[in-house]
């Protein structure tokens, strides 16, 4: 049964950094979709960053842009999010997904299309 598993969340101060990792089994990372979605409390689920299967090209959403950066371990079969210089805006809990089209990963991450696969979700919090 394939499945995908984050970590790497916690606690952080503001202006501070963590990686997140997303393990995948059962399932091939490089001929998928990849990404990070975000839900902060009260909020709907936000599409942070993802590579399109048959692109090389990441997308970001604003808020993240130049502060967080998506890349993948093809050998690993994992990919991660580095987030740099977090704010307290950051703090939500954080899922990894994988597809095997691009819709949700074409010119922005799209929260509109179905996902074939979903981690559980890691919570970071930002606070000092």
């Amino acid at each position: 049964q394939a499945q995908l598993v984050e970590s790497g969340g916690g606690l952080v101060q503001p202006g501070g950094s963590l990686r997140l990792s997303c393990a995948a089994s059962g399932l091939t990372l490089s001929s998928h979709s990849i990404g990070w979605f975000r839900q902060a409390p009260g909020k709907e689920r936000e599409g942070v960053a993802c590579i399109g299967r048959w692109s090389n090209w990441i997308e970001y959403v604003d808020s993240v842009k130049g502060r967080f950066t998506l890349s993948r371990d093809n050998a690993k079969n994992t990919f991660y999010l580095q987030m740099n210089n977090l704010k307290h805006d950051d703090t939500a809990v954080y899922y990894c997904a994988a597809d095997a089209s691009d819709s949700f990963c074409r010119g922005h991450v799209s929260t509109k299309y179905a996902i074939d696969f979903w981690g559980k979700g890691t919570l970071v919090t930002v606070s000092s």
